[in-house]
């Protein structure tokens, strides 16, 4: 797609899920040269935004009832202007619901949600091979894009609350999805993310922990203080930014332990299973295996797998290789075990 092409005057980007469509004006504002580059990146996240909403009709439509709805969570964590008017309006977060077209709605059925990876990241289309393989297995599936992520403007951006009210977002989510569709129910919901939607994953089930009927979690940022002490300054500056936590580690250690799961591992009540590999290039193994030891060290009982050396290293069980799709059997076996889906995998 030549983006190019998208950028005339006054372009409207029409979302087949009925949203205000996003202007894009020829000229920024002379705000200097980082505000304005920021501007064109944001203008441009929402095009590819709305761009890749349309293909999950194009891709999931003969299967599924695909929408894109709106709900209300917390206020912002740390609004720019605390006293402007709104400022303490709930937030309205996005989320995708994927309702299979097979599905007997007059029967009580079971409800996945899913948590998209990444921090300033959205849910895309690149996960849509597993959304599929949920909905063919009878599984409705809902997927917030929480406060932070990209696709929704700078503000919404910067909304983010790192383990925190992003973690709300997603419950709440699920709460929402459980009101709006009365044949879910709510005693078989599942809850399953990789990476950051696997850290959301672990804080959701620690924070609630007679909730959610069975969890899973693929190499899961654990530990915050432990991952921001191997990564680099740069990543590290993404959570001190002043609209993000707003201090560093060594200025506040306990506020970093406060967002990290592996705190609250007495917590643990949900039936979970854990994912790592060991040449996982974004989340150490190390940060996994603390978990473990963590959960363990608690007595809990929960089910763990390390894959040594798996290709693809942290997006190993996501792509469509056969060791894939052997791992994410394992996980529907494991999911199924609890929430009885009408065409488990076998």
């Amino acid at each position: 797609m030549d983006i190019k092409k998208l950028m005339p005057v006054g372009l409207f980007v029409i979302c087949a899920f009925g949203q205000e469509p996003a202007r894009v004006p020829a000229h920024q504002p002379a705000a200097g040269a980082a505000n304005s580059t920021q501007a064109i990146e944001s203008r441009l996240d929402q095009i590819l935004k709305e761009t890749d909403d349309l293909m999950w009709i194009l891709k999931l439509g003969d299967i599924a009832d695909v929408d894109k709805s709106e709900y209300t969570s917390l206020p912002a964590a740390h609004p720019a202007n605390p006293k402007a008017p709104g400022a303490a309006n709930p937030l309205i977060i996005r989320a995708y619901t994927f309702i299979p077209k097979k599905l007997d709605r007059s029967k009580k059925q079971p409800l996945i949600v899913f948590v998209h990876q990444g921090i300033h990241a959205n849910e895309d289309t690149r996960d849509v091979h597993v959304i599929r393989e949920l909905i063919e297995q009878g599984y409705s599936v809902v997927s917030p894009d929480y406060r932070g992520s990209t696709g929704y403007g700078r503000p919404f951006y910067e909304d983010i609350d790192y383990g925190g009210r992003e973690v709300d977002d997603v419950f709440i989510g699920m709460q929402w999805m459980l009101e709006r569709y009365d044949f879910l129910d709510p005693k078989r919901v599942g809850i399953i993310g990789w990476s950051h939607g696997g850290m959301i994953t672990l804080m959701n089930i620690l924070q609630h922990p007679q909730t959610y009927t069975v969890a899973y979690a693929g190499v899961p940022v654990t530990d915050l203080i432990a991952r921001l002490g191997y990564e680099p300054e740069s990543y590290r500056a993404l959570y001190s930014a002043q609209y993000h936590i707003g201090k560093t580690v060594r200025d506040d250690i306990a506020e970093y332990r406060k967002r990290s799961p592996v705190t609250y591992a007495k917590n643990l009540q949900t039936p979970l299973l854990i994912h790592g590999n060991t040449n996982d290039e974004d989340v150490n193994i190390m940060e996994i295996e603390h978990m473990i030891d963590s959960l363990k060290a608690e007595g809990k009982k929960f089910e763990y797998k390390i894959y040594e050396n798996a290709p693809g290293g942290h997006y190993f069980n996501r792509t469509e290789t056969k060791l894939a799709r052997n791992s994410r059997h394992e996980i529907y076996l494991f999911l199924a075990r609890y929430l009885h889906p009408a065409t488990p995998v076998q």
